[in-house]
């Protein structure tokens, strides 16, 4: 049986599941995939693997730039994976996200609809199935943010050019696993990291509220690391193909990936997938 097994020892997030995905793959596959997300046109989206270390360790973080460059730094505190999904209500400030917004304001950027995204998804030239995933996975995001902000599913809206990098991660993690074609996926407990973190309505504990109830009836725990470890989208895209979640099962292990965070902890700061 062809087992895949994601340590999130270090949390979750959506370029560092692609990037450890990514390094799953042969080497004369992997200029054929980065072709192929290039290839889709997601509003002057192109994603670029770089090698990176982490605490001497070698891997993969993958970069996605917006128009040739990066909109959202892409480090292990995820701001974009926050800041991009908030609730319509009486003024379009109240959204939820972190104060590191880059100076794009909501009143000078349009927003998508989970419609809207879906709409996307569908108009894309990619099998049903990798669609379909893809749109599952937001569902996830969209009704765990409904939820925290007690509202209809279909008044969460998401950051325009928020929306272009996780759309870019969750179609990149969604065609990987396509390509991959496990037969049992496997998630260890996932590690959210503690603290807190700053967002238009103020401070929140970590795990974000609309994490939190992404990873409702996973396995996690805090670690002693205070950063943002697990991204509702990183949150939504475990939960989507896990089959279980538990330690790493007796497997032979024929592949291990890297995918890498920017930040710099005395751990190093990546996912790993092992594939076997």
């Amino acid at each position: 049986m062809k087992t895949l097994f994601l340590d999130c020892s270090m949390g979750a997030a959506g370029d560092m599941l692609t990037a450890a995905l990514f390094e799953l793959l042969p080497d004369e596959e992997k200029g054929s995939f980065i072709n192929r997300m290039n290839s889709l046109g997601i509003g002057g989206v192109t994603v670029v693997p770089e090698k990176v270390k982490r605490c001497g360790i070698t891997g993969t973080h993958m970069k996605v730039l917006i128009e040739g460059r990066e909109e959202h730094e892409h480090d292990h505190d995820h701001e974009h994976d926050h800041h991009h999904e908030h609730v319509h209500e009486h003024d379009h400030d109240h959204h939820h996200g972190h104060g590191h917004d880059h100076g794009h304001e909501d009143g000078h950027h349009s927003h998508s609809s989970l419609s809207d995204i879906s709409e996307q998804i569908m108009a894309l030239d990619l099998d049903e199935k990798v669609k379909e995933d893809a749109l599952q996975v937001y569902h996830i995001i969209a009704g765990a943010e409904s939820a925290v902000h007690d509202t209809d599913i279909t008044q969460v809206h998401f950051h325009e050019v928020g929306t272009k990098d996780a759309l870019a991660d969750v179609l990149s993690v969604c065609l990987l696993m396509s390509r991959i074609r496990p037969d049992r996926v496997v998630v260890s407990p996932v590690c959210t990291g503690s603290g807190s973190v700053k967002c238009a309505h103020g401070i929140l504990p970590v795990p974000a509220p609309a994490t939190a109830l992404i990873l409702k009836d996973i396995p996690v725990y805090q670690g002693d690391i205070k950063s943002e470890l697990c991204t509702p989208t990183g949150a939504a895209l475990v939960k989507y193909f896990a089959d279980e979640f538990s330690g790493m099962p007796v497997m032979k292990v024929d592949a291990i990936g890297y995918g890498m965070g920017t930040k710099d902890f005395e751990r190093a700061n990546t996912v790993r997938a092992f594939l076997g």
